[in-house]
């Protein structure tokens, strides 16, 4: 995950690290178990921050930073914050807006 962060921090395209994510299986180093026909992580988490004026917004802003995340480190075959189980939200006001964080296990099928 930090090898991640540098690489792109360096200006390397991020591309060629979420393709290699996806192939080199590293899914597998987590524990997995079958939750209603998905193959999800039994106990890793992912999460994301956002922000927006609405709540609706930050919690769009707050998925997108799931997803990414999860297609950056897993590959896109697990980015699905729809398949994600054991999903959380929550919310804090701020002066500006909204500000969200969401949580999830990623999953896919």
């Amino acid at each position: 995950m930090r090898i991640a962060t540098l690489i792109l921090a360096t200006g390397m395209i991020a591309v060629p690290i979420a393709a290699s994510a996806q192939e080199s299986g590293l899914a597998a180093m987590h524990d997995l178990r079958r939750e209603a026909g998905k193959l999800c992580m039994s106990d890793h988490y992912h999460w994301g921050n956002g922000s927006g004026s609405t709540k609706a917004a930050a919690q769009k802003d707050a998925i997108r930073s799931w997803i990414d995340f999860t297609a950056l480190e897993y590959g896109a075959r697990w980015a699905s914050f729809s398949r994600a189980a054991s999903k959380k939200t929550s919310y804090t006001k701020e002066s500006s807006g909204w500000s969200a964080t969401v949580e999830g296990r990623p999953c896919r099928r």
